[in-house]
């Protein structure tokens, strides 16, 4: 169903989103609520998805108390909460600074932190990144400077697999085997080799970089730098390194187009405990699912909207999976949900001019080759990286197209037909319904 011709650029964000450049920070945080049309909205930064049992059960307290009841996931592996009344903030705040969710309330909204979910676990990565999660979360909170990045600023954390680094974060650090790794600045293929233990250092010290690079010219992000403040920023943030007495070298390591998942289902590789990878369809967890969950061990949350229980017994995984699969969880290949997602869209979102998660639902067939996403206008808000295809609701129909990187082919529109929009979509990801 879509056209094979040349492709084009990608349509920006325009301005209007909840985080565009030319309106301030409005970033939602878990301090700061964002307005929208099913009640306050709070983001909940959690670095690299990683929550203790009591954590995740504070998040689901509160999820039921003031909120709508649901857990929603973000593509950055943190959680929202809906629903929420506009005079909750302060008893949110406080039941999230005991659980330990807000060590910092002046660095709540720049604890964007993604990370390898499987580092550790699987013994594929060529390093395990906790170590240096919990460092750079702790130098970021410690940072005065770190309150000038924006809540759009992102910190990938990769073992080694390329997962996360191609997620097109700001700042990127690639563990080695060899007791160093590799900090990617920006999109470029250029890195710098530093120590590993050094690492999360680095990292801060190139996002101060960043600030006075993005001095006057408005950019929250690397991507929004103009070309030639872009293109020296690497260089000076090696000349800081130096000036800080990190020995750093200049490196090449080309960026993954595709940010591949985790697959669901066990994770292979454990001993003493089991692992099992979970999708969550539309990132949208009941009270019940959530349980569930937080219940069964350790949680690492995803980037895909999908979640990584951790620290279960091995004779307990094969009857955790039956009841994660049972409670409406994605546990395997070949769901056809896997790949699936959608913004909020109606009516959540004044913006949006569809319920694009209802008619996501109402699309669903077999597995295709690509995931899509369904976005209920311009902005795309949540949309994946690499490859996909890209359903946005129009005033004219909802036009489909594929894009790659920040490239898109030619769209096609279907307007107003539910069976021939599911046809498309399925024709467009390689299936058939």
């Amino acid at each position: 169903m879509l056209a094979a011709m040349s492709a084009s650029p990608l349509t920006p964000r325009p301005p209007g989103d909840a985080c565009a450049r030319s309106g301030g920070d409005a970033c939602p945080g878990a301090l700061r609520l964002h307005r929208a049309d099913d009640g306050a909205l709070a983001r909940i930064r959690i670095p690299g998805g990683v929550l203790t049992p009591p954590q995740a059960e504070a998040l689901g307290h509160a999820a039921g108390h003031f909120g709508d009841g649901e857990l929603h996931l973000t593509s950055r592996g943190n959680v929202q909460l809906r629903g929420l009344a506009p005079d909750c903030g302060a008893e949110l705040a406080g039941l999230l600074d005991r659980a330990g969710l807000l060590p910092s309330e002046h660095h709540e909204r720049v604890r964007n932190v993604v990370a390898s979910p499987l580092s550790g676990l699987d013994r594929l990565g060529a390093a395990d990144v906790g170590p240096w999660l919990t460092r750079l979360d702790r130098l970021l909170c410690g940072s005065d400077r770190a309150t000038e990045l924006s809540g759009r600023f992102l910190f990938a954390l990769d073992d080694g697999r390329g997962d996360v680094d191609a997620l097109g974060a700001d700042l990127t650090l690639l563990g080695l085997g060899d007791g160093s790794g590799r900090l990617r600045v920006g999109d470029g293929d250029a890195v710098l080799r530093v120590p590993a233990g050094e690492a999360p250092r680095a990292a801060l010290i190139a996002a101060e970089a960043f600030l006075d690079s993005a001095r006057d010219t408005g950019a929250w992000r690397v991507k929004d730098l103009p070309g030639d403040a872009a293109a020296a920023l690497p260089a000076e943030a090696m000349r800081r390194l130096r000036e800080a007495g990190i020995p750093v070298a200049p490196d090449r390591h080309p960026r993954p187009l595709e940010a591949l998942p985790p697959a669901h289902g066990p994770v292979p590789g454990g001993r003493r405990e089991a692992a099992l990878s979970v999708g969550v369809p539309l990132g949208r967890l009941a009270q019940e699912q959530w349980r569930l969950l937080s219940g069964a061990g350790g949680l690492r949350l995803t980037p895909w909207r999908g979640a990584v229980v951790t620290g279960i017994a091995p004779d307990r995984a094969a009857g955790l999976l039956a009841e994660l699969s049972a409670a409406g969880l994605i546990t395997g290949p070949g769901s056809p949900w896997a790949g699936v997602g959608a913004c909020i869209g109606q009516p959540g979102c004044a913006k949006s001019l569809a319920d694009v998660r209802a008619e996501a639902g109402a699309a669903v067939g077999p597995a295709g080759r690509l995931p899509v996403y369904w976005s209920g206008c311009e902005r795309r808000c949540g949309h994946p990286h690499g490859e996909w295809i890209d359903v946005v609701a129009t005033s004219g129909g909802h036009r489909i197209s594929r894009v790659r990187g920040d490239r898109t082919t030619e769209a096609v529109t279907v307007r107003d037909d539910p069976a021939a929009l599911a046809a498309a979509v399925a024709s467009a990801r390689g299936t058939h319904p």
